[in-house]
């Protein structure tokens, strides 16, 4: 059972499941590019008009609001991370039920740069909420007029 741990777990998570992960984003692009082409070549086969931009990537647009939600949604996620993990190893370092393990060691500049990391994106959004309030505003106003 001790191989399985120290050989064979870290071996599947480091090796085989970014593999999985890779070939399946791949995978699931080829399908949708291969539905494509069955469209356009039925399309061309049944002597339809074909609009050349099926086939190209649609870019999804974002807006200012929106990548700014994306930066406080990520600063939260982050903040609190990086708070558990100082949490968690305060309590490992004044319980002595916790036994030693290597993790120990990274757990407190692990919490540290993901606090910072935190902080930044809160310094980010609440500086582009700030520096973007007027883009906002006419997005919204554009959106608004287009109901």
């Amino acid at each position: 059972m001790d191989i399985w741990v120290t050989f064979v777990l870290p071996i599947f998570i480091c090796v085989v499941l970014p593999v999985v992960v890779v070939w399946l984003a791949l995978r699931s692009r080829q399908h949708a590019i291969d539905k494509k082409a069955e469209i356009m070549l039925k399309a061309i086969e049944s002597g339809a008009t074909i609009d050349p931009n099926l086939l190209k990537p649609q870019e999804k647009a974002k807006s200012t609001k929106k990548e700014l939600l994306d930066k406080l949604n990520g600063a939260c996620i982050t903040s609190l991370m990086g708070l558990a993990f100082i949490a968690l190893a305060i309590v490992r370092y004044y319980n002595p039920q916790f036994d030693r393990t290597f993790l120990n060691n990274f757990i407190v500049p692990g919490g540290f740069v993901l606090l910072a990391v935190g902080i930044g994106l809160f310094i980010s959004y609440f500086v582009g909420k700030r520096m973007l309030a007027k883009e906002i505003e006419a997005e919204e106003k554009h959106l608004e007029e287009n109901k």
